[in-house]
């Protein structure tokens, strides 16, 4: 008997609880924003975390499959699989209306999200829930954040350790208990907000000197080294007022704007963009300060000022040169690409540490995740 077996339910349920989840899993060509998805796997739950069905799904990615001996999804098998965008409208039939649930889910909705702007479409779901985050919270005693240790702990059995859709039913039933714990235990649920992207490009962001390969073991976001800036810190930006070339600009979060579209944007201001949170730091851009990132805790730690991303577009507009220069014309937005056909690819669903895996396989960043 699994654990989706046990009907044993809180006497009283939540009524700030979500109605319906969406476990989701995805494997990728790699872990960078241009990578693709490969193959996705959905289970519908009810309110109560029992199971409503379960879909999965090949993805043709029209490009190389990235790590397929984590994956096992070679070009022979892909070539005939469906697009992203022929599969987009099914997809979100099984995530409307629900919380979309996943294993270090920044990394899922992100891959997600892109697919669905290349679509030229935006995904329904509006929350996400980590049972990364989610573990943290219940306070389980697991040795390590890897999905094989969540689901030993519940006592769940891996069939195809890396793989969508055992992946997810994998998921599926290591989150009902912690659902339920979470209920007995009045644990308020780590909900985050799923902001759409509302704008992509297909080309590379520039500049992108000595990029490196996107599919890395250690982080979901690529190596992507920038000219450094070549005007000095001129401090911490003060609210109400203008931002001033030189100034260390950190985000943190969901972004309207992908995200490095919005890091472009900063570069060709004259800003220079950071990738963590430090005493020099003079700004952090977030659409949910009160998230408990490190980056967040840090800035508040730090006092550094912390505004959204409507704000800081608002202000990108008119940046104080730093003497002796000249600030360049403001970015115009780009404009959306055309759709491009969605690759399916192995997720790199990998959490740190993965020994031999079997064929069927993903790589889970461990890092960056919501927890």
């Amino acid at each position: 008997m699994t654990m989706l077996d046990d009907h044993t339910t809180a006497a009283t349920w939540p009524t700030a609880y979500p109605e319906g989840y969406a476990v989701v899993d995805v494997e990728t060509t790699g872990l960078a924003r241009d990578d693709r998805i490969v193959s996705a796997a959905v289970y519908r739950l009810d309110a109560r975390g029992d199971v409503e069905d379960h879909w999965y799904t090949l993805v043709n990615p029209e490009r190389d499959p990235g790590p397929v001996w984590i994956h096992g999804l070679t070009s022979d098998v892909l070539e005939s699989a469906p697009l992203f965008p022929e599969i987009a409208g099914e997809l979100a039939a099984r995530l409307d209306g629900r919380v979309l649930v996943a294993h270090n889910a920044i990394f899922d909705w992100s891959m997600i999200a892109r697919e669905y702007a290349r679509a030229e479409r935006t995904a329904p779901t509006r929350q996400r829930l980590c049972t990364i985050a989610l573990s943290k919270e219940l306070g389980l005693p697991l040795p390590n954040h890897k999905l094989e240790s969540l689901a030993a702990h519940f006592g769940v059995v891996q069939q195809r350790a890396h793989h969508a859709l055992d992946d997810a039913r994998v998921l599926a039933e290591a989150f009902r208990p912690s659902l339920h714990a979470a209920a007995r235990g009045g644990v308020r649920l780590p909900l985050l907000e799923c902001r759409p992207l509302t704008e992509w490009s297909d080309t590379p962001a520039l500049p992108r000197v000595g990029y490196q390969s996107s599919y890395r073991q250690t982080s979901w976001r690529p190596s992507r080294k920038r000219p450094p800036c070549p005007y000095p810190n001129p401090g911490r930006y003060v609210p109400g007022e203008r931002l001033a070339q030189g100034m260390r600009v950190a985000f943190s979060g969901d972004t309207s704007v992908d995200r490095e579209l919005l890091e472009d944007r900063a570069v060709e201001a004259g800003l220079h963009v950071a990738t963590s949170v430090s005493r020099l730091t003079s700004l952090l851009v977030t659409n949910d300060p009160g998230a408990s990132t490190s980056k967040t805790v840090k800035a508040a730690s730090y006092g550094t000022p912390v505004i959204d991303e409507a704000a800081f577009t608002q202000l990108l507009r008119d940046v104080v040169p730093a003497p002796g220069a000249s600030v360049p014309a403001p970015a115009s937005p780009a404009s959306p690409a055309s759709p491009v056909p969605s690759v399916a690819a192995s997720s790199a669903s990998a959490a740190a540490g993965t020994a031999s895996v079997p064929a069927s396989t993903s790589v889970r960043a461990a890092t960056s995740s919501d927890g």
